[in-house]
């Protein structure tokens, strides 16, 4: 299953089209766009007849095409759903009656520009995506933290990607060791930790915590190109000692501090104590 950290909300004439930012490319919600062009109470059931009809038609490498990505749906809980790119998105929706197809063409390829404006200039993305977290009600010190991170992060993972790890899965397994080696905890048990399901982890971290997966992964980022670590297995090394890094500073500050860094609290929590205090 694919995942990424990235999910939005579009509104396309006041309904909600989920999409998700996954290895650059926006990806939509098929049976979103489907329940917006035909008005339909049942899309999932339209979508599915509609597959077996694009099939029968010839578009055989539809199902090569669409990628199930995961939602939060109405009961707070994330489900797998069919999502395409805008190219296969224009395909699906060309085959759908409706006189909001052109509409909705506009709307798709202005998102597409959108992420060639980001392309561009990187900065927009960031502006963006600061502003979508003043909107929840991040304090501005934080989201300093989680933008400078991100920029980490995506320095890390290019390099991830030149110097051999190709996969979701490979990500997520050096991700995995930076965090055993900073905070003793794999993605998935930090998660338990904080009482998430699927939301992002570094969305719910406090300041401590994200300085510290900075200091992980960029020090993991220095190794790689430090050492020209070509290959999954040296990869994963140089993870372990950029975690182990961070993990050393977390341990001396929970030496001196008394108290541990990880914690319970979660972006609900952090934000509560900041606005008792304001008022």
């Amino acid at each position: 299953m694919i995942k990424s950290d990235l999910i939005r909300v579009g509104v396309f004439e006041g309904k909600h089209i989920r999409k998700i930012m996954n290895e650059g490319e926006w990806w939509f919600s098929v049976v979103d766009i489907v329940e917006v062009l035909t008005g339909s109470n049942i899309p999932k059931r339209y979508w599915s007849d509609l597959k077996r009809k694009l099939t029968k038609e010839g578009y055989s490498e539809l199902y090569d095409k669409i990628v199930q990505l995961k939602f939060v749906a109405a009961d707070g809980k994330y489900y797998a759903t069919d999502c395409a790119n805008p190219e296969t998105m224009f395909r699906i929706i060309q085959s759908i009656p409706s006189p909001k197809v052109e509409p909705l063409k506009q709307w798709l390829a202005r998102v597409g520009y959108e992420r060639l404006e980001e392309i561009e200039n990187p900065e927009l993305s960031m502006e963006r995506m600061q502003a979508l977290y003043e909107k929840k009600g991040y304090p501005k010190e934080w989201i300093d933290k989680r933008m400078r991170g991100i920029a980490v992060r995506q320095d890390l993972t290019d390099e991830w990607k030149t110097r051999g790890a190709k996969t979701s899965l490979e990500y997520a397994i050096l991700t995995n060791e930076i965090m055993q080696g900073a905070f003793d905890l794999k993605v998935d048990e930090y998660r338990q930790v904080k009482g998430l399901a699927r939301e992002n982890l570094r969305d719910h971290m406090t300041d401590i915590e994200l300085i510290l997966t900075m200091l992980g992964e960029a020090t993991t980022t220095k190794l790689h190109r430090d050492r020209d670590s070509q290959g999954i297995e040296p990869l994963k090394k140089d993870a372990q000692e950029g975690g182990a890094v961070a993990g050393s500073t977390r341990r001396d500050i929970e030496k001196r501090s008394g108290k541990p860094v990880v914690t319970g609290e979660n972006f609900k929590g952090l934000t509560g104590k900041r606005k008792k205090k304001i008022t």
